[in-house]
């Protein structure tokens, strides 16, 4: 039997197949999957999972004509290192909000007994409105969920317990729920169900994995939150209505003090995305921590361009197994030590605020369990980056004339018209340069980073300064003799974008990065007034698509080619904006990168926050300035 065969049957009887983390996820109803049936998914596992992953891409692919004469999917394959990979190993990029709204599940959890707040609720009945006009599929509730039976060892009797509960199926991409204060007698519960989990956590799994669902049931039986109904938090994101939060929209409050706030909302409400709602604006909260606000005569647009890039691209770390793992020393690198400076250098801007642990924010066991699972073993959070790229690599001509590039072979996974290699391996692209067709080499990318939750303005040369690497995949080289299990040392999220801002840079504007460039993020904006001239802002009107994800890394390569057609001489540096999100820029040169941003704080013309986006949006055109 075919793999296909065997997945088209079984989805025919109501069995979800689906891929998390190359594992082979299964939902059947009770009786279908017997034990024949069984082993030819175990006999054929590795070819069931490349079938679903193949028609999965099949559904999402998306090929857009772009004017730099690239199509989505060469970029994506080149940012994401996925040269040479067959395409069942590769996921290609969305970018249209229209496209990723067709492709979304959500669903609406019933409102409590006497919920009575009036603007949220006719807030609630818009939102669903505007969801199904841009063509968001709406599954009701009944038909979201369904039964799952898990069974617990019961301490002290130890006897197992099998519960039988209705969890929102893992192919839902979001639940949509209300907040409801606990009352006292739930708030008695809540402890008590905590009680438990820590016995049962320290006595009876010994610390032996659980998944997120398990936690969540066992620990969250008093608790009513959306999210002790989800099957697969790493795919269904909850989202909380609530009363807008008058001092995390407050510009006169400092970002530090936001942090809290939002860190305390999400983990109260115990959710991905809070919406707050007032009678004349609305206001969204995740993990990149915006205090983005939105007039509520412009809902259509908040759905269309915050909202719907959110849930269907959830926050996620890039994972270990993405790369090839290496050693080097940091301490014979000059980009290391000019890593080092540039975080030192912007440390009297107060861009960069400390980051948190975990266990320090969220005080609940079973809370920082799952937060664990999700965020892939991390131990503390950060907000903004700093890189510094190396100058590209190239081996032999940097660039060809047409006849040249028609004698090159194809690459697999590739269009001919857009990319080929030579006997040597080497890639050429078709890039457009001022109107006109230039076939140049792809240059090999390495960049210096500052590791996850690290201090970004006191960096430890020995422990905190990472090397990345983009070639043909990706390369992940981590200072020699670390002591891994002492210090946690895992990539940004920033990766895919850290790597899309060096390599368009590259490709499109050369003469930025020729000598290696300082790159920068922080969770703020410039002011309009603030940019000189040969200084490049773009990315305004993009839609907010989560910090680090590899469409954010789509978007800032799209945002540096796009300044093709801008005069190259005397390029200082560019702004990339990701709206609800921060700015990254790019320099020519480190000193003037800082001094450029250290004038602008001093002046008020850059602030953490949200306040000077506005002037960006109503003054930067889509093509930049």
């Amino acid at each position: 039997m075919k793999a296909s065969e065997l997945v088209t049957t079984l989805t025919e009887k109501g069995v979800y197949l689906w891929v998390d983390n190359d594992k082979l996820k299964i939902r059947s109803p009770k009786g279908v999957i017997t034990p024949e049936i069984q082993a030819n998914l175990m006999a054929y596992k590795t070819e069931v999972l490349a079938f679903i992953r193949e028609r999965d891409i099949t559904i999402k692919t998306e090929v857009m004509p772009l004017m730099q004469g690239l199509n989505l999917q060469t970029i994506g394959r080149l940012i994401g290192g996925f040269v040479g990979k067959t395409t069942v190993e590769y996921k290609p990029p969305i970018i249209d909000p229209k496209k990723m709204a067709q492709q979304l599940m959500v669903t609406f959890k019933p409102l409590p007994n006497n919920y009575k707040n009036a603007e949220i609720l006719q807030f609630r009945q818009e939102l669903e409105n505007i969801l199904r006009e841009y063509g968001v599929k709406i599954i009701p509730w009944e038909q979201a969920t369904t039964e799952f039976t898990y069974d617990i060892l019961l301490p002290i009797i130890n006897q197992k317990k099998v519960f039988t509960v209705r969890g929102v199926r893992a192919e839902i991409n979001a639940v949509i729920d209300v907040e409801n204060p606990p009352s006292a007698l739930r708030k008695l519960g809540i402890f008590a169900a905590e009680t438990g989990y820590k016995f049962y956590s320290s006595f009876v799994r010994k610390n032996r994995e659980v998944s997120v669902l398990n936690i969540a049931r066992f620990s969250s039986w008093a608790e009513n939150h959306a999210a002790k109904y989800v099957e697969d938090p790493t795919n269904t994101q909850v989202i909380i209505l609530t009363k807008i939060d008058h001092d995390f929209i407050n510009p006169s409050i400092p970002y530090q003090q936001k942090i809290n706030i939002g860190l305390n909302t999400l983990v109260r409400t115990f959710s991905e995305i809070v919406i707050g709602v007032a009678v004349d604006k609305i206001s969204i909260l995740n993990m990149n921590l915006s205090d983005s606000i939105f007039p509520k005569d412009e809902m259509e647009e908040f759905v269309f361009k915050s909202l719907i890039p959110k849930v269907f691209v959830p926050i996620s770390p890039l994972l270990l197994n993405r790369f090839d793992i290496g050693e080097y020393q940091p301490e014979k690198s000059t980009y290391a030590e000019k890593l080092v400076k540039l975080g030192q250098e912007l440390a009297s801007t107060g861009l960069f605020p400390p980051g948190f642990k975990l266990n320090e924010v969220i005080k609940r066991k079973s809370h920082r369990d799952i937060v664990n699972v999700i965020v892939n073993g991390r131990t503390g959070v950060s907000y903004g980056f700093v890189a510094y790229a190396e100058p590209p690599q190239y081996f032999g001509a940097k660039e060809i004339n047409i006849t040249e590039w028609e004698s090159l072979l194809p690459v697999e996974g590739f269009s001919s018209n857009e990319l080929r290699q030579n006997e040597q391996g080497r890639r050429y692209l078709k890039t457009k340069i001022q109107g006109e067709n230039v076939f140049q080499q792809i240059p090999d990318i390495w960049l210096v980073s500052a590791r996850s939750g690290s201090n970004k303005t006191n960096l430890d040369i020995a422990n905190d300064v990472i090397r990345i690497g983009l070639k043909e995949k990706l390369y992940l080289e981590l200072p020699q003799d670390i002591h891994t299990k002492q210090v946690d040392i895992k990539p940004s999220y920033d990766i895919y974008v850290m790597l899309a801002i060096s390599l368009s840079a590259a490709l499109y504007t050369p003469d930025l990065i020729k000598d290696g460039a300082p790159i920068v993020h922080f969770h703020g904006y410039p002011a309009f007034d603030w940019f000189k001239p040969h200084e490049y802002c773009v990315g305004v009107h993009n839609p907010s698509v989560p910090c680090g994800t590899y469409e954010s890394g789509v978007f800032n390569f799209l945002g540096i080619s796009s300044l093709a057609n801008q005069p190259m001489a005397n390029m200082s540096l560019i702004s990339l904006v990701e709206p609800d999100h921060g700015t990254n820029f790019i320099g020519h040169d480190l000193e003037y990168l800082v001094e450029r941003l250290k004038t602008g704080c001093a002046e008020g013309q850059i602030e953490l926050g949200g306040k000077h986006f506005a002037s960006l949006k109503a003054n930067v055109e889509k093509s930049g300035i």
